[in-house]
């Protein structure tokens, strides 16, 4: 019998955040194109800074990071997403009205890792300080699934650092103490509030980890294996102890060839592998497939990009990664239902997601 515990790799608690705050770019195109985007914005709005009041103000680059923002800052800051709930975050155009919103901010929180394909542009003409929070984890490559090595991907990400780091719960810990140390740098009066808020968070997100290495961990190690459409769970994966295949590697856009699906049918009825995931903003065709031709089961969607409005079924960080990882439980387990994850947690994660 094999005994997984907590992920083979240390997430430490960051000492030194870098804040990157921009200088005045003697770049006439750069200036000029966020000058006219922002004089276009004809529209009066609110400003945030006065939704704000006196709050630290935080933009952040997706719905994921905006409630990891808000848990850790409570209610010593104002958090805005620039993408809403639902929305592609890879090649989201921003608008004028995002640019608005970023010269008003006190900080960028940004993933990095590559996800935010359109971040340098968009803060290259502000004024305001950015902080990536995957810097100083250990990033994994985007690799190719098992049986199809060596086949062209649709895009040129092999190689490149897997973008979805926030799906381990040991790496959203390592977001939240960097988040913390983000805010204590602008906001030192309420820099004991910050950490301490990190530090209870974590320990919430480790919790969800523990619980999916307890439960598989009974499962014979030919059939730890998950399956999903994309290559976006890597880094949960690996805390796991899970083996990895998928249909297509990350930011492919759906793109699964034959040879992808024959392997993955063939790794799937080879290791009699219970059960195959889909992620919720992509057709579940053909996992089905390969469920129906290896005899596995198709077990669920499984969320990662985004959270879901406030009524939906993943409107907080921990609300995903909880959701994920008990449809994951019960599909390879051949569990009826999971066990209620981290049910004894002291406080439940904020609710609250998008704009």
């Amino acid at each position: 019998m094999r005994k997984f515990g907590m992920p083979n790799f240390s997430i430490r608690r960051p000492v030194d955040v870098v804040v990157r705050r921009p200088g005045r770019r003697p770049v006439v195109v750069v200036a000029a194109t966020t000058l006219a985007l922002l004089v276009s914005a004809c529209t009066p709005t609110a400003s945030v800074r006065d939704e704000a009041g006196d709050r630290l103000l935080v933009l952040t680059t997706f719905t994921v990071i905006a409630d990891i923002a808000r848990e850790v800052g409570g209610d010593h800051v104002h958090v805005e997403s620039v993408t809403a709930v639902g929305a592609e975050i890879h090649g989201y155009e921003p608008t004028p009205s995002d640019l608005r919103r970023a010269s008003d901010a006190d900080l960028v929180l940004a993933n990095g890792l590559g996800l935010e394909a359109w971040f340098d542009r968009f803060v290259a003409g502000l004024d305001v300080p950015t902080v990536t929070l995957s810097d100083g984890i250990e990033a994994l490559p985007v690799v190719e699934s098992v049986g199809v090595e060596g086949e062209a991907p649709p895009s040129d990400d092999l190689g490149a650092p897997n973008p979805h780091a926030w799906m381990s719960p040991a790496v959203g810990a390592h977001y939240a103490h960097a988040a913390a140390e983000a805010f204590a740098a602008q906001d030192p009066e309420h820099a004991e509030a910050y950490r301490a808020n990190a530090e209870r968070y974590a320990g919430e997100l480790l919790a969800v980890g523990e619980t999916l290495t307890a439960a598989l961990a009974e499962i014979p190690a030919e059939s730890r294996v998950l399956v999903t459409c994309e290559g976006a769970f890597s880094y949960l994966a690996r805390d796991a102890g899970l083996d990895e295949v998928y249909l297509w590697p990350v930011n492919s856009e759906g793109q699964s060839s034959p040879r992808r699906m024959e392997a993955a049918i063939s790794t799937v009825r080879d290791r009699q592998v219970p059960a195959v995931f889909c992620e919720s903003t992509v057709s579940s065709d053909s996992q089905e497939q390969v469920a129906r031709e290896s005899g596995s089961t198709f077990a669920g969607v499984l969320y990662v990009d985004s959270l879901s409005e406030p009524d939906g079924p993943v409107p907080t960080y921990k609300d995903l990664l909880t959701h994920d990882v008990e449809v994951i439980i019960a599909g390879l387990t051949g569990a009826t239902g999971a066990e209620p994850v981290n049910s004894s947690a002291a406080q439940p994660a904020t609710a609250g997601a998008g704009r």
